[in-house]
């Protein structure tokens, strides 16, 4: 019997009871706060997290990377994978796709696969920051903001070949990240890069459809300690405006300097209608790729504030993707980690009666500010978030699920037991 079955089996037989008193109770004081939990529980049964196909095994580091087993081996098992956090969750229906790393070998049998879990393709992302084994031309200098022309137009040329494989699998969105800038003073050019870097991304936008975005993706340092061409989100907004209206920027958790206030850049970039997309992940030091959730959920329910706020003033809602990796845990479990945490600060940001705070804000009430925010954020919503997934006909703790129906057990019956690395 497959995973798909086996999880189908297990979630007909949930005993809901206990949760039912726990839901009750918490509707009951909500209602009795204005709350509208009808309201609340749909929207979260629309929530969608894009799961990225190169988060399904471990991740690691320039030392080393620990595998385990079960990994998924190709692009069908990553689909088969990702079809489990959605049938346990509810909220994991997309998949994005690195590439060359995932080009689909058939195009039919892969939207088949999707279909069956029913998953859609999320955002394709192009990938110049390593050279391919059938590269003409290095990166090791930069690639749509190369000084060289060779390098510039095999980097341009494969974001082209890119939007053309995600046009086959359905997808909307291409995202473009670029690690180019220099490690030391005098190696490069500021402007010569930048200038570089605005023909390439007008050369590409030039065939964008007319239904797709653009999402221009940004990151202070890492690799290039020195200089990054686009290191803040200053830099994408500008290249964003500059190309037009399907161009946007995206923001990843861990691409900004200590202490920066994330939650002001969503904001003012909803507000411009320039918010395309969002990375989930969470750090104690830079872009560490952690669990979402696990080291600052107090800026991630924040981060959730101007989200809901950006939504009811009519911004777009930008699309989200975790892009978390960790080398010591079972990625499964890290990611239904991150959709649970994504889900509660999602909740949490639900409850916050926000016609209120602006009254209190135009009153200067501030210690009034802080309490109504604070009270959505210690509110235990997980009987709300519980009730949706029963709604939804997923499992009532989607980790809990995960371990006792086994299945890293069972993946590593079909797919082969761990390997160790033992690093550079």
């Amino acid at each position: 019997m497959n995973s798909k079955d086996r999880i189908g089996i297990f979630l007909e037989s949930q005993d809901w009871k206990s949760h039912r008193t726990s839901f009750d109770q918490l509707a009951s004081a909500l209602e009795g706060k204005g709350h509208s939990v009808d309201t609340v529980i749909e929207r979260l049964k629309k929530l969608n997290i894009a799961i990225p196909s190169w988060a399904l095994g471990r991740g690691g580091t320039r030392f080393g990377r620990f595998s385990m087993g079960g990994e998924p081996r190709s692009l069908t098992e990553k689909l088969d994978d990702i079809g489990v956090l959605h049938q346990l969750t509810g909220i994991a229906g997309s998949v994005s796709l690195h590439i060359p790393w995932d080009i689909p070998s058939d195009y039919t049998a892969i939207a088949e696969v999707a279909q069956k879990h029913h998953l859609f393709f999320d955002a394709v992302n192009s990938n110049t920051f390593q050279d391919q084994e059938n590269d003409q031309h290095s990166y090791l200098f930069g690639s749509l903001a190369s000084l060289g022309e060779s390098a510039r137009q095999q980097a341009v040329a494969h974001n082209k070949a890119v939007i053309e494989i995600g046009k086959k699998l359905g997808s909307k969105a291409l995202t473009v990240w670029l690690a180019d800038g220099s490690n030391f003073p005098g190696q490069s050019d500021f402007v010569g890069q930048f200038s570089a870097l605005e023909n390439s991304l007008e050369d590409i936008y030039g065939i964008l459809p007319d239904d797709w975005k653009m999402l221009i993706e940004y990151k202070p340092y890492e690799p290039n300690f020195y200089h990054t061409v686009i290191q803040d989100w200053g830099s994408s907004f500008m290249l964003a405006h500059q190309l037009g209206d399907k161009a946007k920027t995206l923001v990843d958790l861990g691409h900004h300097l200590p202490n920066s206030n994330i939650e002001q850049i969503v904001a003012i970039l909803m507000h411009k209608g320039k918010l395309g997309g969002f990375h989930f992940n969470d750090s104690k030091y830079g872009d560490d790729d952690l669990t979402v959730g696990s080291i600052k959920p107090y800026t991630l329910f924040l981060i959730f504030c101007e989200l809901v706020k950006g939504e009811t003033r009519g911004a777009i809602t930008p699309d989200y993707m975790i892009d978390a990796s960790h080398n010591v845990k079972d990625p499964l479990v890290d990611l239904l980690q991150s959709l649970e945490n994504i889900v509660i600060a999602y909740a949490k940001a639900l409850l916050v009666p926000f016609d209120r705070l602006f009254e209190l804000q135009k009153k200067g009430a501030v210690e009034e500010c802080q309490e109504v925010l604070q009270d959505a954020f210690l509110t235990d919503v997980r009987p709300l978030v519980q009730e949706a997934r029963r709604q939804n006909n997923c499992a009532h703790n989607p980790v809990e699920a995960y371990r006792q129906l086994n299945i890293r057990k069972h993946l590593i019956s079909i797919r082969g037991t761990k390997t160790i690395s033992t690093g550079l």
